[in-house]
């Protein structure tokens, strides 16, 4: 958008090799919750996860994407699948089939490292609370109570997905100690629902149709009762995330939300009998009525700015030396929502850095915000894997504005690095014996930041306890350019032209 390049560290290649087929009432969900089971939320980072195999063509673009889409959940760079014929059949059915190109891996490509995964042998999967990878087998948690049932968001709001549903609630009525909520993927799915009859079968088994957005995934509604079991078909299921502080929330396929929906208890969909047939439609509904095009004079396009919309946060370019206090010490797998939290409060303050830097960290420390502004430039201390989950750069931004210059971890997620970086705040790699050795209220002082950023490493000592340790930068050259240059609005604002 902005007409320059994107750039990334090139990362590994994972291959996953596929063989088989799914078995009836198993889904794409079941691939990647089972993946998820073995590899856990780390497990993908600084790696590009390529599937490849026989059992690839078995599965169709929908499916694929679903499993694709939850690559984020490992960590990963990037999930791909091959464009082969099931993929040419799809564009073809979104009359896209002009635009279908064949791309596969190279005869006999080496791979940094290979996974075997048949799927013939993987059954219905569910991820418990908290984290993506805590996964159990369903047929294991089979008969827990489930207070509400949501069913759609980006990982599984396909038309197979929903005419799936459909077919399992027609002539059936939701359980009545159950709440079903519907989230079509799209204006054009929910068409074609309500063409075909399928909207109504799910509207008659007593479920609640939402809109065709991220609404419950994310705390945006639908928030489940305190201390309820919510049992969804989205890609994450971290505390607090549904809105509501003390639910537990489980994540699995919308067969299994669908039978547990009718049933009012996790449930083996394979207990149900035959599993509904449902065929990709020869032809999607194509209606592009409401997708304007560019204006022809763009300069003459008025922005509309109201109160709630602020600039985003830019800081100094780096200075000779910091000194800070640490704010605070968590633990492993901070997620981005721990950190800028997500949530029908807080959604409508993405565009209002100020207002939004008054809840970061708050389900972790409420007294974060004012302590930081108080105490002037500061710093976080993170275990391994900090900053996972979603890509919102709200969590670099937001801590940014509260005087926020570095993060020290052990280890970090990728993208919540790169938000670092773009904004200025160094993230400081360090050993597991240097986090154990620190503490929050520890004062300390970083020198020579220029020639340490270019060298990669820079000497840090805690003023508090008379100790001294080194912290990585782990960066390319043009990382530390940005870094310099106290972020990347800074950075591009120097370049010519």
């Amino acid at each position: 958008m902005a007409g320059a390049p994107y750039y990334l560290a090139v990362p590994q290649v994972l291959g996953v090799k596929l063989t088989g087929e799914l078995s009836p009432w198993v889904s794409a969900k079941d691939v990647i919750l089972t993946l998820l089971g073995r590899l856990s939320v780390k497990g993908g980072v600084g790696k590009i996860v390529e599937y490849f195999g026989p059992g690839v063509e078995s599965l169709t673009v929908p499916e694929r994407a679903t499993i694709t889409n939850m690559g984020a959940e490992l960590g990963a760079t990037t999930s791909i699948f091959p464009s082969d014929e099931r993929t040419r059949e799809f564009l073809a059915a979104q009359q896209r089939e002009a635009h279908w190109v064949p791309l596969q891996a190279d005869a006999g490509v080496q791979y940094d490292e290979i996974i075997e995964l048949d799927l013939s042998a993987v059954e219905p999967m569910i991820a418990m609370p908290h984290s993506p990878d805590n996964v159990a087998t369903v047929s294991d948690l089979a008969g827990r109570q489930i207070d509400q049932v949501c069913i759609g968001s980006c990982t599984n709001s396909s038309y197979k997905d929903m005419m799936t549903v459909a077919a399992m609630l027609k002539g059936n009525t939701v359980h009545a100690g159950t709440d079903l909520m519907i989230s079509p993927g799209s204006r054009q799915i929910l068409t074609m629902l309500a063409d075909n009859g399928g909207l109504s079968d799910i509207i008659g088994a007593g479920a609640r149709l939402l809109e065709s957005a991220c609404g419950p995934c994310l705390g945006q509604g639908a928030a489940p009762q305190s201390g309820a079991m919510t049992l969804r078909s989205f890609n994450r299921n971290f505390e607090g995330r549904s809105g509501t502080a003390d639910a537990g929330i489980y994540l699995a396929s919308p067969e299994t939300c669908a039978a547990a929906a009718l049933t009012g208890t996790i449930t083996d969909p394979r207990t149900l009998g035959e599993p509904p047939q449902i065929e990709m439609p020869q032809r999607f509904t194509i209606d592009d009525s409401m997708i304007l095009p560019p204006a022809d004079e763009p300069e003459a396009v008025e922005i509309y700015r109201g109160p709630n919309l602020k600039p985003a946060p830019r800081r100094e370019p780096m200075q000779d030396s910091l000194q800070l206090t640490v704010l605070l010490k968590v633990g492993d797998n901070i997620t981005t929502d721990h950190i800028s939290p997500a949530g029908a409060a807080f959604l409508p303050l993405r565009s209002n850095v100020p207002a939004l830097a008054e809840h970061v960290f708050e389900g972790v420390d409420p007294t974060f915000a004012d302590r930081a502004l108080e105490a002037g430039p500061g710093a976080i201390l993170g275990g391994q894997n900090y900053g996972q989950g979603s890509s919102r750069e709200h969590a670099a931004m937001a801590p940014l504005h509260l005087g926020v210059r570095a993060v020290f971890a052990v280890s970090f997620a990728r993208i919540h690095h790169a938000n670092l970086v773009n904004f200025g705040i160094l993230p400081l790699v360090i050993a597991q014996a240097d986090y154990d050795a620190l503490s929050a209220g520890d004062s300390l002082l970083i020198a020579g930041i220029p020639q340490g950023i270019g060298a990669r490493k820079l000497t840090v000592k805690n003023e508090s306890s008379g100790t001294k340790f080194e912290a990585r930068l782990e960066i390319t050259d043009r990382q530390a350019k940005i870094l310099q240059a106290g972020g990347l609005l800074n950075y591009v604002g120097e370049q010519p032209g």
